[in-house]
């Protein structure tokens, strides 16, 4: 292992960028170079307030990327993604983009295939999956106690929940409550199955509160969905209904349910209030079902109480491959299945029509 530091660039100093800083300034092994940021004075302001000492700061992330840095994290608005990670990995930089991957499919799939030019790392920053229960649902679901696994129902919904800024901007956002936190249930469902490849979409979005000024105090600017339901078509013969919400009149929008030949798992996130109810926090809980000579059985699984930092988990999980020359963590391939159906969800929701996904093969 080598004894140099792990070089590190942040592209983007909003709110998320501090989460990373903060992650990577408690690795004792690793250096935070540089900053970028498109306005001018911003990077060298993040500097100053994370008491990052030494680092330079820059207003075009190319400069940046011309430092002798092992990694970067780009934590700018969802609709430079695909730029500044195409450019970095091109530069030679391995890359945690923060999620979503990216505004489009095409998108996506330009920054997987710089990855593979590149041969570095493309990482995504799903840090749910640092949960426990996590691992626990997905072991279930391939151990096979469900049997055929042929239907999942998942998302979530903020009773209100919305945000603002670039967020509720289709332009810097791409998508709205869909990308923001329903691509934290696409993770957790397709995870667990493996990661079927999505096949068809048929979706439906809307928007009703945060262009209602009595809902958002942004409702002017406000084009993108902050509600979206969708059935999707998996390969092997698997039905993924998908939903969610920032703002809704109910309490909930239900668990997130696995459905087998064999026996049922459905699984609860934690937390109540207006801003709970959806995957990307911890895991409430989990029960299996069972239809035994028509008596249904309930079989609650403990979860597990954890104080696991999840985010700084995923930034250290990042670091480390980055250092010992292992595999992304949460490769990119694999979320582009993730953008697709988002991807999807948008063009059948604006066509009113159930539309096909192509993905090809790397």
């Amino acid at each position: 292992m080598s004894t140099r530091p792990v070089r590190i660039g942040i592209i983007g100093s909003g709110g998320i960028a501090r989460a990373h800083a903060s992650a990577y300034k408690q690795l004792p092994w690793v250096e935070i170079v540089a900053v970028a940021d498109v306005v001018e004075g911003k990077a060298q302001q993040f500097i100053d307030s994370q008491n990052l000492t030494g680092a330079a700061a820059f207003t075009d992330h190319r400069k940046l990327l011309e430092l002798d840095l092992d990694g970067v994290s780009v934590c700018t608005p969802n609709a430079a993604h695909c730029p500044t990670t195409v450019d970095a990995l091109e530069a030679g930089k391995h890359v945690l983009v923060e999620k979503p991957l990216s505004v489009t499919l095409q998108e996506g799939i330009a920054m997987v295939q710089a990855a593979k030019r590149s041969g570095k790392i493309l990482t995504v920053g799903f840090q749910p999956r640092y949960d426990p229960n996590m691992g626990i649902v997905k072991n279930i679901v391939q151990s096979g106690q469900l049997g055929k696994v042929y239907y999942v129902e998942t998302g979530g919904g903020r009773r209100r929940g919305m945000p603002g800024g670039t967020f509720i901007r289709k332009e810097l956002a791409g998508a709205g409550a869909m990308a923001d936190i329903g691509c934290y249930s696409l993770d957790m469902a397709l995870n667990a199955l493996g990661y079927p490849k999505p096949l068809t979409v048929s979706a439906y979005t809307s928007n009703y509160f945060g262009t209602n000024p009595k809902y958002h105090p942004e409702a002017e600017a406000f084009n993108v969905e902050d509600f979206g339901v969708a059935l999707v078509r998996l390969e092997g013969d698997i039905t993924l209904h998908f939903k969610i919400s920032w703002a809704m009149h109910m309490d909930s929008l239900g668990a997130t349910m696995f459905l087998g030949s064999e026996g049922g798992l459905k699984v609860t996130p934690a937390g109540r209030g207006p801003w709970s109810g959806v995957w990307d926090g911890k895991v409430g809980s989990m029960t299996l079902y069972h239809d035994i000579m028509g008596h249904m059985t309930e079989s609650p699984i403990p979860v597990k109480e954890h104080n696991i930092n999840l985010f700084f988990e995923k930034v250290k999980d990042f670091a480390e491959a980055v250092r010992d020359g292992r595999p992304a963590p949460i490769p990119g391939e694999k979320i582009l299945f993730n953008q697709a159906i988002i991807d999807a969800v948008q063009r059948s929701s604006a066509l009113k029509r159930e539309v096909e996904i192509e993905i090809p093969e790397f």
